[in-house]
């Protein structure tokens, strides 16, 4: 089939993939509250700047669009999360379609990654996470498409996509690098003597541009941010951990993925696109020295199971359908037996069932629900993570409404994590609360230069552990309440009200903030 007939063929079979992945994060996308970090991410669009301690500012612009077109509930916040999600499928069944493969090939590729429990756990959250990955496979459909016209356009929409990939996470860098290495060493090398790729890399600079000149007149926070990571992180992840969970992440479609890797280095037929298997075994490897979390790699995977589909579409060509939809079938749904700990499709008390049940007859998925305490709880971290918020805040303000109008006008509220005081900074809203302090995360950017309120409604991560350590410092203080959620990561964080903290807290304060300010 001629090249310019074959991409009009497909589009529309494609589609039926992207309304499945939709379809499925719709059934998702309101059960339990906030995750941690989406509430981070959310503050952003109160304070929109070219950069932030932790990421790039796109996430910050998406959450402003998002709160401003659609609301404040969790729904609103996950519609863009959830529309990324359906083009990377859409991306996926055109590069599988730039590869060569016809309708088997796009099914079992889209359907591969629909299932696939790394990219059903990471495609709803408000998280830049999920926008990254389309960046990722939008360059390499992009390529795709330049090694089979040889249209230069597609390298100048290449460059603004890694410039926007470079506001959206710092990781799009090292794709890109891959990338450049991985033409280098196969036979596309030719590809990089094209004068155009200069031109489509200054299109690539202007666009990062303003996000580097934050970074310079910030001190650099993301090498500060980076190295904290892996500090607290990192370190604790061993190259045999990396291993198994990336052999893992995908579920049965593990041996979609690794069937496309292999197509890609040794088949004939895909020789031209060899330089996308390097590229991935580059970054494997750079994220395997560096101690990587595991969903560092998820954009890549797409583009093998794009080259893995073709494979089995290759082996199985004078195939039957019974034998091509078993394979579909065997592929794919399997990895359903994970939806309900990836992805919230089912309500709380059935969720907790579930995970019940898969406590007392499916032990080998214990480690699903073993929380970096190395505990063993009712469900996993993440949805823990997404527990207790609200309950926090509305105690946060019981301490508020103690006080009266003029003792407010002299209270500050201040959190210990950007969890908290992401929660507090939303739901707070609705209390009329005045905003939060926090010295974590990018709260630090617009903290005030004082903690000098007469009283301090104070939420201690550590149920009380901190306040002890300035307590004599305090003409008094007392406990208002905690998260007594027992399914969240939260519980036990406290809140207390401090009465006239001597003017040492605020030097203290001040000390701390002033030494951030320069990370």
């Amino acid at each position: 089939m001629p090249y310019k007939n074959r991409r009009s063929t497909y589009s529309s079979f494609i589609l039926i993939f992207v309304f499945i992945k939709i379809g499925l994060n719709l059934l998702a996308i309101s059960h339990f509250g906030f995750h941690r970090d989406e509430l981070l991410h959310l503050v952003l669009a109160d304070h929109l700047d070219w950069g932030y301690k932790e990421v790039p500012p796109f996430i910050g612009l998406l959450a402003k669009i998002s709160s401003v077109v659609f609301g404040n509930s969790v729904f609103a916040a996950r519609i863009f999360p959830t529309i990324c999600s359906g083009l990377i499928v859409w991306l996926t069944g055109l590069i599988t379609a730039e590869l060569g493969g016809k309708k088997f090939a796009i099914a079992l590729a889209c359907l591969a990654l629909i299932f696939s429990p790394a990219f059903v756990a990471s495609g709803y959250l408000f998280q830049p996470v999920v926008f990254d990955q389309f960046w990722w496979v939008l360059a390499v459909w992009l390529l795709t498409k330049y090694c089979n016209t040889s249209s230069v356009k597609y390298l100048y929409f290449l460059g603004i996509v890694i410039g926007f990939g470079l506001l959206t996470k710092y990781s799009m860098a090292f794709f890109t690098f891959a990338l450049i290495f991985g033409i280098v060493i196969s036979k596309q090398r030719k590809m990089l003597l094209n004068r155009h790729i200069i031109g489509a890399a200054i299109l690539a600079i202007l666009i990062f541009l303003p996000n580097l000149a934050w970074q310079i007149t910030h001190h650099f926070p993301v090498i500060t941010h980076m190295r904290t990571l892996r500090e607290k992180q990192l370190d604790f992840i061993k190259p045999s951990d990396f291993i198994k969970q990336e052999l893992m992440v995908n579920g049965v479609a593990l041996f979609v993925w690794l069937t496309g890797l292999i197509f890609l280095l040794f088949s004939f037929r895909l020789h031209k696109f060899q330089f996308l298997a390097i590229a991935f075994i580059l970054i494997f490897t750079f994220l395997l020295l560096m101690n990587g979390k595991n969903y560092y790699l998820f954009g890549a995977y797409p583009m093998l199971f794009a080259a893995g589909a073709f494979g089995f579409e290759r082996w199985l060509k004078t195939s039957g359908y019974v034998l091509r939809g078993l394979t579909i079938a065997l592929f794919t749904v399997p990895n359903l037996l994970l939806f309900p700990m990836v992805l919230p499709v089912l309500p709380l008390n059935s969720t907790l069932a579930f995970f019940k049940f898969a406590h007392n007859n499916l032990s080998f998925l214990q480690f699903a629900v073993t929380w970096e305490d190395h505990k063993v709880h009712p469900t996993t971290q993440d949805y823990g993570d997404m527990l207790g918020w609200d309950e926090m805040t509305a105690k946060v303000a019981k301490a508020w409404n103690e006080l009266t109008p003029e003792q407010q006008k002299h209270t500050q509220i201040y959190a210990d994590n950007y969890g908290e005081a992401g929660a507090i900074h939303h739901f707070g809203k609705q209390y009329h609360l005045p905003d939060v302090i926090s010295l974590n995360s990018s709260f630090t950017l617009w903290a005030p230069d004082n903690l000098d309120g007469q009283y301090i409604i104070y939420v201690d991560d550590q149920g009380g552990g901190n306040v002890k350590k300035f307590a004599s410092h305090l003409e008094s203080y007392r406990k208002i309440g905690e998260v007594d959620n027992p399914l969240a990561m939260e519980k036990g964080t406290a809140i207390f009200l401090l009465v006239h903290p001597q003017p040492i807290v605020n030097e203290a304060y001040k000390k701390e903030l002033a030494w951030k300010r320069l990370q």
